[in-house]
């Protein structure tokens, strides 16, 4: 496989028409970064939301992922400008930002993650330009990812409006968010008719625009999410597949015939 220019795998995947898969890191463990960093996917998601990451480990979680040629993207906290900027001046190529409902706040989150004219990014690539290449400065504003979160009703209520700001590259759904704002338990997947519709007309909406549609997942629902168009797929994150991974290797040791060998001696 040829290696794209530094950062730029994410966007390439899109770019060809092909679904990208990504895993999401949400422990603050830099040796947990590097079992991820060996996998074969399109992007790495540093999750500083719900994850237990603030900006000093996510930082050093990104130096550990270094020289993968996997998008490095952030999920901040929150729709601030501040903390947009400063993971981006950290070397990330991408940002999931959460709770986008309105076209004013999409408006802010795209003007945060550009420089001028097309935005309002202070210009200050600490760690960015040495990680992203000498042309950083003039290629920023092509080459990140600006990826607005829907995960509420109010944002499917102005979805048509969000998804006309200039700027976008993908949008993300968070299911168990969108979950609750529908009346419904949060989880990664209903069959109740609203939010499978709220679903189609995500993808729907994204298509129509060359917009991305994004979704959070698990191996269980991957396939499902492909046929439904979306192109920015999570399939696990790394804690969930440590839990899911020892489960696993317990219940079969347990079991008379369990071979739960992984190949490993220490």
């Amino acid at each position: 496989m040829t290696t794209p220019p530094t950062g730029s795998r994410l966007k390439q995947t899109w770019a060809s028409g092909d679904t990208a898969l990504g895993l999401w890191l949400m422990s603050d463990s830099p040796t947990s970064a590097e079992i991820v960093a060996t996998q074969d996917v399109d992007y790495l998601n540093i999750d500083m939301q719900h994850g237990l990451l603030d900006y000093s480990t996510a930082v050093e979680v990104m130096r550990t992922l270094e020289g993968t040629d996997a998008t490095i993207t952030c999920r901040v906290p929150w729709n601030e400008p501040g903390i947009i900027g400063k993971v981006l001046d950290a070397g990330a190529m991408g940002v999931i930002i959460p709770m986008v409902n309105t076209v004013e706040q999409a408006k802010a989150a795209v003007a945060a993650c550009r420089y001028s004219p097309l935005g309002s990014r202070s210009h200050g690539p600490v760690r960015a330009a040495r990680v992203n290449g000498p042309d950083y400065p003039a290629t920023a504003n092509e080459r990140i990812a600006c990826i607005p979160m829907i995960e509420t009703a109010e944002a499917l209520s102005n979805l048509d409006g969000i998804l006309d700001v200039p700027g976008i590259d993908a949008v993300y759904v968070g299911p168990a968010d969108l979950s609750l704002t529908l009346g419904l338990a949060p989880a990664g997947d209903h069959e109740d008719a609203s939010f499978v519709d709220a679903l189609d007309r995500i993808v729907a909406a994204c298509d129509s625009r060359g917009i991305v549609a994004g979704i959070h997942a698990n191996p269980a629902l991957t396939q499902k999410r492909r046929a439904q168009g979306f192109r920015m797929i999570t399939v696990s994150t790394d804690l969930s597949a440590l839990a899911s991974g020892l489960a696993a290797d317990v219940a079969a040791s347990r079991s008379a015939d369990g071979n739960s060998d992984d190949g490993a001696v220490y």
